[in-house]
């Protein structure tokens, strides 16, 4: 289970609309606790770096990926996963996507259409990168 704070949840919301009809991405801080529970406090807008159609492919800079573990460290937490945008499509975790992520982090899928988010998912990645699961997810809109 991930619960995402208002706070961190506003800006997710804001960079995916402020980036549609291209695909944002950032990068969710926060604690997990003894039981596995995850509670993002921040969440940091990331440059999609990718270099080509950003309407369905997204890159995290890795300087954003950098600077958003130091500020972690800094702050006492952790990076606990990821949040990109789906613009005009469904909620879903690509090939692409599973391609691209690490196992043992959370990965939110904000629905943007037409400039506002319609959906929302969370997934969690198995070892071998060829099955995305849904994880619970909490959120202040729901």
């Amino acid at each position: 289970m991930i619960r995402i704070e208002d706070s961190a949840w506003k800006v997710m919301l804001d960079h995916a609309i402020q980036a549609y009809p291209d695909e944002c991405c950032g990068i969710l801080l926060g604690r997990e606790d003894q039981s596995g529970q995850r509670a993002v406090s921040i969440a940091v807008p990331s440059r999609n770096a990718y270099r080509g159609d950003q309407s369905d492919r997204f890159l995290i800079d890795p300087r954003d990926q950098i600077a958003a573990d130091r500020r972690a460290r800094g702050l006492s937490l952790d990076v606990l996963g990821f949040f990109h945008s789906h613009p005009d499509h469904g909620l879903y975790f690509s090939e692409t996507d599973l391609k691209n992520s690490w196992p043992w982090y959370s990965n939110i899928v904000l629905c943007i259409r037409k400039g506002e988010c319609s959906e929302a998912g969370a997934f969690r990645i198995d070892e071998a990168q060829t099955l995305a699961t849904r994880e619970e997810l909490i959120h202040p809109s729901k």
